[in-house]
């Protein structure tokens, strides 16, 4: 399982690098007040939340630390499945997944690091120190810059590639999800009343910032729906791979793995709500928050709620 985890979060960012080219960084450029909206709400509100959610719900430190992990992860593989199904701008969360993945070689490291020192003072384990900061990146960032690679030498190969891993990615997901909770069934069944609270709301409050914030930089509705998932989908997973195979605690790993247990249904469920709140204010001429129809809502909420073929 050790050297399992890590080998499923590579393969997830292989497949996310066969699926990148260097357009998907410039299209950044192209959406300045989503992507500024989603990145100032992912890196410095969401953390800051969880911080007072940490506190509100007294958790113990090794538990606080890993909230903290698990709130600087960035959007996970199952945003841009989210956000197709339910009418987002899909193109823009592969942006935003691509940007963050990269800042997550910092940002992680960092948030980790000054949370370790509040909350686990005096603790000289839970560091984490220059080389193992190598280990995130060569865990996180390495695969993608393979698969880009391969994407720009033999396009055909990653396109014949990117499907295959892509499902082979979710495939192992859910075997080392389940493998994970069914080795560690007694620690999560102490720790699973006490987490169950605070990564639920933590994971809705993610949710809705992550439209609402977009939607007051008036961002059209597509955009902030691909936002909305993009920041309440975690990469669990990299959470998880960090705190076991990292930095060795099985117990700081739980918020990632009763997050996921509890995000992805939520998720399912705001995205149907979401979605029948923007028909009616297009019913109305209007979308949430009082933000009049822009270009592009009108096709996006049209789409809401309704699979895409």
């Amino acid at each position: 399982m050790d050297l399992a985890l890590p080998a499923a979060l590579g393969i997830i960012m292989l497949g996310l690098g066969l699926g990148l080219t260097v357009t998907d960084f410039r299209r950044i450029a192209r959406h300045p007040r989503a992507v500024l909206a989603a990145l100032l709400t992912q890196l410095i509100v969401l953390p800051s939340i969880c911080f007072g959610l940490v506190y509100l719900f007294d958790l113990p430190p090794v538990l606080a630390v890993g909230m903290m992990l698990l709130s600087a992860a960035p959007g996970g593989p199952g945003a841009n499945l989210y956000s197709h199904l339910f009418g987002g701008d899909v193109a823009l969360n592969v942006s935003l997944t691509a940007i963050n993945s990269v800042l997550a070689i910092v940002t992680m490291p960092l948030i980790y690091n000054l949370s370790a020192a509040h909350f686990a003072a005096g603790d000289e384990t839970l560091g984490l120190q220059f080389g193992k900061a190598l280990e995130v990146f060569a865990i996180v960032l390495l695969p993608v810059f393979v698969g880009m690679l391969v994407r720009r030498a033999r396009p055909g190969v990653a396109a014949r590639l990117e499907r295959p891993v892509r499902i082979a990615s979710m495939v192992v997901l859910a075997v080392l999800i389940v493998g994970s909770v069914l080795q560690n069934l007694e620690l999560l069944r102490e720790n699973f009343g006490r987490l169950a609270g605070i990564t639920a709301v933590f994971g809705l409050v993610n949710l809705l910032l992550g439209y609402l914030v977009p939607r007051l930089a008036r961002t059209t509705s597509r955009e902030a729906i691909a936002c909305s998932f993009e920041i309440g989908l975690h990469n669990a997973v990299m959470a998880i791979v960090i705190a076991r195979s990292v930095i060795g605690s099985e117990e700081m790993a739980l918020p990632g793995g009763v997050y996921t247990v509890i995000q992805m249904p939520m998720a399912l469920v705001f995205g149907v709500v979401l979605s029948r709140i923007l028909r009616r204010g297009r019913a109305r001429g209007v979308l949430v928050a009082g933000t009049p129809l822009g270009r592009g809502d009108a096709a996006g909420v049209s789409r809401v709620g309704a699979p895409s073929a």
